[in-house]
């Protein structure tokens, strides 16, 4: 079954009354049905078009979030080739939130990591919902000395809500691992190109999404800190989450504006989760136009381009 968001509704509706006459017709109870579910089908997909046209801020974290949208696993799938995943950061353990290792990206061979939040209960409590502890963003500073050491690009799909505030993540450096990730990425001799896929949250984000190139999806957000977690600072009300999302600027359009980001990338109609594989595909033909645009560049001039790339954001507002 699909699940519909709040706002989906009319299209929830039409799509509803199209499988009461679907299965009519199975037991034999219409006459015919054929031109009526066509027309039904027609008007749930102008419908659809109509509401992702204009959706609010709010709306789009709401697509951002949804359960059914491809992660990083649907993700290195697709895109990544004889995978081989790394585990451990070689100091305290492994960290299944953020998932890593080595293949081959349209026959090249990359670096790969992201944020996993799972799909089903299991799954979720097992990645921590995305949310990486300092392990695992030691472990994505392993795995980009590691890319450097052999002249590997560097692929980062970034997809949480934020790094793990609990104590424990605390005690072990959680602030430190990810200035170091940061750093990592920032002095990397290789491209990086960096996908923000779901929802690109706070300094859990940055740590691996400081790229040469940065990449949204149409319906993603990327974010200093959730509208939910903003809204509970500035007016001590976390249901004032919708204001947060209007006034914080977090859609892709409103970042590529601002010049955060680099480019966005379409979605099918409905969002991601409709459609995953083509959703997947747009993001690798961006990915691979982005790695293209580095092939023969000296290993100072990629450097150089993405320390430029970050003080230049702001300075032309």
């Amino acid at each position: 079954m699909r699940t519909f968001l709040e706002f989906e509704k009319p299209v929830a509706d039409l799509q509803g009354k199209v499988q009461e006459l679907r299965a009519m017709a199975e037991k034999g109870d219409a006459v015919s049905v054929g031109d009526e579910i066509s027309r039904l089908e027609v008007k749930a997909g102008q419908a659809l078009a109509e509401i992702y046209a204009k959706l609010t801020p709010w709306q789009k974290t709401q697509v951002a979030r949804h359960p059914d949208r491809p992660h990083f696993v649907e993700y290195a799938k697709r895109l990544i080739t004889d995978f081989t995943p790394l585990a451990g950061d070689r100091k305290f353990a492994e960290d299944q939130a953020i998932l890593a290792g080595f293949g081959r990206f349209r026959g090249r061979p990359v670096a790969v990591m992201g944020q996993e939040k799972g799909h089903d209960t299991e799954s979720r409590l097992r990645h921590n919902f995305g949310m990486a502890r300092p392990e695992g963003y030691r472990k994505a500073v392993r795995i980009m000395e590691l890319a450097e050491r052999f002249g590997l690009p560097v692929i980062a799909l970034v997809d949480t809500a934020g790094a793990y505030p609990g104590i424990d993540a605390e005690e072990r450096g959680q602030a430190e691992a990810i200035a170091r990730s940061t750093e990592a990425a920032l002095g990397l001799g290789t491209p990086n190109v960096s996908v923000i896929i779901g929802e690109g949250g706070s300094g859990g984000a940055i740590a691996i999404a400081t790229a040469n190139r940065v990449l949204m999806l149409e319906h993603s957000i990327y974010s200093v800190i959730s509208p939910e977690g903003a809204a509970s600072i500035l007016w001590r009300d976390g249901s004032r989450a919708q204001d947060a999302a209007t006034n914080m600027k977090i859609t892709a359009q409103d970042l590529f504006r601002f010049g955060v980001i680099d480019e966005i990338i379409p979605e099918p109609m409905g969002g991601a989760h409709r459609d995953p594989d083509a959703a997947i595909d747009a993001a690798s033909n961006a990915i691979e136009h982005a790695l293209a645009s580095f092939e023969g560049q000296p290993e100072a001039d990629i450097k150089r381009q993405r320390r430029e790339k970050f003080l230049a954001i702001g300075r032309s507002l």
